[in-house]
Parts: C-alpha cells; structure tokens; sequence
C-alpha cells in the first residue's frame, strides 16, 4: 500500500478515535507492513500534516465548497496529504497530486472522490496564498488558541505556535555530557543538555549502556532545582517514565518512586536497570494522593498529571484529540496532590511542582491557591540556578519555559515552595 495512503489511514484513526500518533501507528497494520523508508514517509507525511493541521485546512478552504470537516474522514486526510507536501515538505507538485490520487485510487470512498481530490490538489499546488495568510496560531483549533492566548497573551501563543511548526531536536540527559556530545556528535545546551537530530534512540552510541537517556531540556530543569545531596531520601512523585528519577538518583539520593500506573513503572525499572541506577532507587505502584513515606522528607519532586499542551511541539496530534473538558479536570488533581506532598514533608522541607503545560490555570492559579493555605512558601531560584533558563524566571518567582528559536524546548511550568 502507498505510504501515502497509509498515512491517510493513521490521520483519520487518530482524529476519528483521539488516539496518539504512536498508538494509532501501532492500530493501522498497514504502517507495519511497509518497507523501513516508505514507514519513514508515512510516518513523516502524517505528522507533518498533525503540525501544520489548522493551517492546512484553512489553505484549502477557498477550493471546497464544503468545510473539510463534513468530508469523509478518508478524503479529508487525503486532502491534507496532499496539501502538506505541496505546502510544507517541498515535494514536487506533479508528483505530490499524481501519487496523492493514485493512493485515493487504491479503494473505497476515496476511490469515488479521486476526481474532487485531483481538482483540490491541483489548484492548492498553484494557489498558496490562503495557507502562507493563516497565522501561526490558527495551527490548533480555535477554543485551544483562545485558551492559551488567555494564558500566555499574543506574544507567548506565536512563541509557541511558531516552535511546534519547527522539527523538534531530540534532548538527552548525559551521565558525561562533553564525552556524550563527542560519541554522539551532539550539541551542548547552554543548560546542559545535548541536542541532535531526530532518529531511532536505541541505536545511538551509550543507550544500551546507560550513558545518557532521553529528556526534554525544560524536563531536566525540575530535578536540579531540588538541589538533593548524596545518601539524601527523596520523594518523585507521578515518576514514570523515570527521566527525573533518573536525575536524583545519578545525583546520590535514595528516591522513592511512586506511581500509580504498573505498565509505566514497568518502564521506569526497566530504564533504571538499563542506566544502572536500580541501586538508589525504591519503586511504588500507589496514588500519589494517598501513598505516604514512612517518614517525612525534606525534599519532594510532584510532575503532576496536566494537560500537556507545553509538549504539543512534540506531540502535535494533541491539539486535535483533546477537549476543553479534558483539561478543566486538572486543577483540582494538581490541588489534592500538593496537599498530600504537604504531608511527606517536614518543616522546611523544600518542593518543587512541575506540569509541561503553560495554562495559568495548572500552574501560577495551583500555586497561588496553595500558598493560600498557609502551608507553604514560595523560594524562588536564582538566575544563577538557571544556566539556560534564565528569562524563563516570572515575576512572581516561578518558571515559565516558553520555547526560543534556536534554543527550543518544552513549555514547563515549574514552581520551588518550601513547607511552612
């Protein structure tokens, strides 16, 4: 089967049934059956189009006599197809529409519609000028872009806007970033982390080993605000996969892991052992609200569940299969969680609250209510604690990692608070 068409099945199961990119691959055995480099197009062409997705259908809206959203859903995947090769991969014209409708040939509604997707294809390949016209925000759908706009005002929404229209690096976390960055011919952050090209992790030099894994510049930041000293007992909650664990236990402390997922804990000992870190390292499948150390600690990592929406460079497809009421549901869970970190931890003992989202509400509003409680204060880092980081720092103490060009990173909001 074309790649093409291929992707256009894995479009339509994500935006049909809200699946993940990864999880819809995984449902369309037609990517599995496809040569290394025709999956590598498929899977290009189909996140491609989740990247540019608002944009490509207000592009082809002045060639449809219908919005694209009444289509069968496997003609408007088609049509995206399409439009992101002529619009944002460069492929030939001739050959982006002939090989497009070819795909469409191949069977069922698609079939019916290979004249209409010939038609729109051809005038969307002389005629971009609606697709260049859209802003950069108009990528996510409209009840997104205001409620980040809400969040972030105009400037921080194209900040962040512009970055998931950008190819993501891989991030890593190094053991020995300088003689990680030689093996790997990788750039060294200004924070740390190294940088390289998208590709396929397990063959790279020093993964098998342990010698470094996988993690966002802005997802490493959390771990070393906590600033944990060797032999120092540790709480990570909501750990898995285990990128932070990983940190504090490469630092010298003796964590203890919780969380309530066994298939991700399940990875995270598997990351653990791979990394040679098993060793520092207690693991607990429990609910961060209820679970309780056997003494109180002086330190504390909360990654509270969020809606992700500062990973949407990465993860673009979210965008499209969330829904406001997914989201509302948050606040109240970050709350109960930070109450029961209250509990883990002794007088003075130091937190710090992290979500990969920019949405006021799951981070500065978390905060603010909790300070209200009389519970906690705020301590916020230096400049100095931030190398790379450091116009990310608010107002109020806080962190806001809004993504830059050339430096680009997940959004994080991320919070140090001491118990009172």
């Amino acid at each position: 089967m074309s790649p093409r068409r291929v992707a256009a099945l894995v479009l339509v199961r994500i935006l049909t049934a809200r699946r993940t990119l990864d999880k819809a691959l995984e449902d369309v055995p037609e990517f599995g059956a496809l040569d290394g480099p025709d999956r590598a197009f498929a899977r290009l062409l189909a996140s491609t189009v989740l990247r540019e997705l608002g944009r490509i259908d207000k592009g082809l809206a002045p060639f449809l006599k219908s919005p694209i959203e009444r289509f069968d859903p496997a003609v408007a995947a088609l049509l995206r197809v399409g439009a992101a090769q002529c619009w944002c991969l460069g492929t030939p014209a001739h050959a982006a529409v002939s090989e497009t409708v070819a795909a469409a040939r191949q069977e069922g509604a698609t079939r019916r519609a290979a004249g209409l997707i010939n038609a729109v294809l051809r005038r969307a390949a002389r005629d971009r000028k609606a697709f260049d016209a859209a802003p950069e925000p108009s990528v996510w759908p409209d009840w997104l872009v205001e409620r980040l706009r809400g969040s972030l005002g105009d400037e921080g929404l194209v900040r962040l806007a512009a970055a998931q229209r950008r190819m993501p690096e891989l991030h890593i976390t190094a053991r020995d970033p300088e003689a990680a960055a030689r093996t790997l011919d990788a750039r060294i952050m200004a924070s740390g982390s190294l940088a390289l090209p998208v590709g396929a992790v397990e063959g790279l030099a020093g993964y098998a080993d342990g010698a470094w894994w996988v993690q966002d510049a802005a997802a490493a930041l959390p771990a070393r605000l906590l600033d944990v000293s060797e032999g120092e007992p540790v709480v990570d909650l909501c750990a898995a996969p285990g990128g932070k664990t990983m940190q504090l236990a490469m630092a010298g402390a003796c964590v203890s892991a919780i969380d309530r997922s066994k298939p991700r804990l399940k990875r995270l000992a598997a990351n653990l052992e791979r990394t040679q870190l098993s060793g520092r390292v207690s693991t607990f499948t429990a609910n961060a609200e209820t679970w309780r150390p056997a003494t109180p600690v002086g330190k504390l990592l909360l990654d509270a569940p969020c809606s992700a929406l500062g990973t949407l460079r990465r993860h673009p497809e979210g965008a499209w299969i969330k829904r406001p009421e997914d989201i509302a549901r948050f606040p109240d869970i970050q709350s109960r969680m930070l109450a029961a970190a209250a509990d883990m931890l002794i007088p003075g003992g130091r937190l710090v609250y992290c979500v990969c989202t920019p949405l006021r509400a799951e981070g500065e509003e978390v905060i603010s209510a909790a300070l209200d409680t009389g519970r906690w204060r705020r301590d916020p880092p230096g400049k100095s604690d931030l190398p790379g980081f450091e116009n990310a720092l608010t107002a109020a103490g806080d962190l806001l990692t809004l993504p830059e060009a050339g430096e680009d990173h997940d959004a994080f909001f991320i919070a140090r608070l001491t118990r009172l």
